[in-house]
């Protein structure tokens, strides 16, 4: 899509009119405000009975043998193992199935296709049992690998489709020049899959925060558990009194923190991500 076409887009036009940005921007106030309404409600009534000291002490003693802070470095670490198995396997994927050409590519890329379709609760089962035959409970890996498993075919279809839209000149030089397949690799595609690559490990740890089904299943002792976790492992450790339901409210807030920030600094990398390859000169 040429610049002169982008600007005649209809997007490019409601923005240009000033009364049209007032209204879009009227309507992003107002979601934005429907979305922190919740925060700001679990905020107030966490400091409505012991004011700030509710965080204090959650951050220094544990609730029910659970330690929050603990709780962010081990879903830091399930995270950071989902996110580089999904990005390695992901660009190395989209490589095969994009720019390589070997018997068998279509077949095998429907085929990763199709466990797109294969929902979280069918792995329970052959995941419990093969965690148990390697002697993997109450590990990282034991979370991770499971997660990374339904990330990885969104990642293929991701990297693939971005791939496609590459112009073929560069690679074409590369095999004039008689590079190898991994030179073309590392010195030609991957420095322009940057983009969705950084999107993708983003989207993979976010997802990876939000899990709660595979530490559940994996998981035994509460030194391990994930902050998504924690938000059940803890709720039985307070009472009824107003102290307790602020700090309970405390610790709820403390816990959406990370999927917050997450959110926060990664939405540009996403929206860049998203985009990435929707135009063309």
């Amino acid at each position: 899509m040429s610049a002169a076409r982008a600007e005649r887009s209809p997007m490019a036009l409601l923005g240009s009119r000033p009364r049209d940005r007032l209204f879009m921007q009227i309507i992003l106030i107002a979601l934005a405000l429907w979305w922190l309404f919740p925060l700001y409600t679990a905020v107030r009534a966490s400091i409505a009975f012991g004011g700030f000291d509710n965080y204090a002490s959650l951050l220094t003693a544990p609730i029910s043998g659970v330690w929050l802070p603990r709780t962010f470095v081990n879903s830091a670490v399930v995270a950071a193992i989902h996110a580089g198995v999904v990005v390695v396997c992901s660009a190395l994927s989209g490589y095969a199935f994009s720019r390589l050409r070997w018997r068998g590519r279509d077949v095998a890329y429907t085929a990763a296709l199709v466990f797109l379709a294969v929902p979280a609760t069918a792995l329970l089962v052959p995941v419990y049992y093969i965690t148990g035959r390697l002697g993997m409970f109450d590990s990282y890996a034991a979370v991770a690998f499971p997660e990374a498993t339904l990330t990885l075919p969104f990642g293929v279809l991701l990297i693939k489709n971005f791939a496609d839209g590459l112009p073929g000149t560069m690679f074409e030089a590369a095999v004039l020049d008689r590079a190898s397949v991994f030179q073309t690799f590392r010195y030609i595609f991957l420095p322009q899959i940057r983009t969705p690559l950084m999107n993708l490990g983003i989207l993979s740890i976010m997802w990876s925060f939000q899990d709660y089904l595979f530490p559940s299943l994996v998981l035994r002792s509460p030194e391990k558990a994930t902050s998504a976790q924690a938000v059940s492992l803890i709720t039985g450790a307070f009472g009824a009194t107003p102290q307790q339901q602020s700090q309970y409210y405390a610790a709820l807030v403390l816990l959406a923190l990370p999927a917050v920030l997450l959110v926060t600094v990664g939405l540009r990398w996403i929206a860049k991500g998203v985009t990435a390859g929707g135009t063309k000169d």
